[in-house]
C-alpha cells in the first residue's frame, strides 16, 4: 500500500481540482448517457466556481465534501449530507450523493478509501443508515457498493438530464446499516 494515499474533508483550495476531476469523469462515466456537445462544452472554470461556493458555505453543517489524495494530487471526491428523498429522515438518514475517482486513477484504491470515509463521516454526523443512487445500468458500481455491504432498498427514479426529456437515465437506490 502507497503511504502517500489519505482521504480529507476539502479545503476551499481544492475546488479547482476537484471540477477537473470531475469534467474527466463524466466525459468517461457518462459518454453513453449524455450527449457529446454536452460533455465537451463542460468547463473547469465555471465549476470550480460552483465547487467554491459550495466549500465555502455549505447548505447544512452535515453536508461534507471529501477528498482522495495521492501525496497533494486530488484522485477522487465524495459528497455527503442529509438524504433528502421524501421517504428518508434526515436526521437519521444520511447520502452519499457523488463518489467519483479520476477516470486516470480508478483501480488503485482510492475510491474504497472515498467510500470508508463517506461511511465514517456519516456515522460522525450521528446519521444510522446511508443511501445513495446510481444509474440501474451502472453494473460496476453496483458491484463496487455490494461488495462493500450496500443493497437495494426498492427505490428508484428517473432523471431528466437536459430538462426536456430527451435525455433521462433510470436509477437505483442502495442503502447500508452504520449502526
Amino acid at each position: 500500500m502507497n503511504a502517500d494515499v489519505s482521504v480529507r474533508v476539502a479545503w476551499a483550495d481544492d475546488a479547482r481540482a476537484i471540477a477537473a476531476v470531475q469534467v474527466r469523469a463524466w466525459r468517461t462515466s457518462y459518454a453513453e448517457l449524455l450527449p457529446a456537445d454536452l460533455l465537451d462544452s463542460m468547463d473547469v472554470d465555471p465549476l470550480t466556481a460552483g465547487w467554491e461556493a459550495a466549500l465555502a458555505k455549505p447548505a447544512d453543517a452535515r453536508n461534507r465534501v471529501l477528498v482522495a489524495l495521492e501525496r497533494n494530487l486530488v484522485t477522487g471526491f465524495a459528497l455527503t449530507g442529509p438524504a433528502n428523498d421524501p421517504d428518508c429522515d434526515p436526521v437519521s438518514d444520511g447520502e452519499v450523493t457523488d463518489l467519483t475517482v479520476d477516470p486516470h486513477q480508478r483501480g488503485a484504491g482510492h475510491g474504497s478509501r472515498l467510500m470508508q470515509a463517506c461511511v465514517d463521516t456519516l456515522k460522525a454526523d450521528r446519521f444510522t443508515r446511508a443511501v445513495t443512487w446510481l444509474a440501474a445500468s451502472d453494473d460496476a458500481l453496483r458491484g463496487f457498493l455490494t461488495d462493500g455491504g450496500w443493497g437495494p432498498d426498492g427505490a428508484h427514479r428517473t432523471l431528466d438530464l437536459v430538462g426536456d426529456g430527451t435525455v433521462t437515465v433510470k436509477q437505483i437506490r442502495l442503502h447500508c446499516d452504520l449502526g
